[in-house]
């Protein structure tokens, strides 16, 4: 495919790497000619990359296959997830998650790309509720709405919410910035 046609989300061979792009910009300069400016990360080391790469350039695509697949538990650095469809269980490193694996509870199904049988990557929702287990309670009078306190999560991850939640309490957090969105509803 050439260069021109690159998205975001597709995955390549680069260097005899396996690549996902995450920004892909066409620029067209006035005098000179058209090429893409391409964002990728490297799927072995996690490492972002860039590319300039002429328009007409050909570039290797590499084929994902998306599943669904449910995360089960970790044990001592690695995270067992199975695939819905085969019920085959397959594990990831630490390395490949790093910190998005505190968005997960046990039993959530998250979408995995998959390439030779094994997951490159996973596609994290875009808001997750987690239970706060523990927070400082609200003072009386807090009434600034910038205010905010820290909160611990069921997953261990640490947020920003709002002095009128409580311990037991859901909240929505975005898996973009790790940030406070909202209370859950129900």
């Amino acid at each position: 495919m050439k260069a021109s046609d690159m998205r975001p989300g597709m995955a390549f061979i680069m260097d005899g790497q396996l690549c996902i792009c995450t920004v892909a910009t066409h620029v067209t300069p006035g005098n000179l000619r058209a090429f893409v400016q391409a964002k990728l990360r490297r799927l072995s080391d996690g490492v972002m990359i860039e590319k300039r790469l002429r328009s007409t350039e050909d570039v290797e695509q590499a084929f994902l296959d998306r599943r669904e697949m449910e995360y089960l538990y970790s044990d001592k650095g690695s995270h067992v997830f199975m695939d819905n469809e085969t019920y085959d269980q397959l594990t990831v490193s630490d390395e490949l998650l790093g910190d998005s694996i505190r968005y997960f509870k046990p039993n959530t199904v998250v979408t995995a790309l998959t390439h030779d049988g094994n997951i490159v990557s996973l596609e994290l929702p875009k808001v997750v509720e987690l239970k706060v287990t523990d927070t400082t309670p609200m003072t009386k009078g807090a009434t600034v709405t910038n205010q905010m306190k820290d909160a611990t999560l069921e997953t261990g991850l640490r947020v920003r919410v709002p002095p009128f939640i409580d311990t037991g309490e859901v909240v929505r957090v975005s898996t973009e910035d790790g940030s406070y969105v909202s209370r859950a509803k129900g």
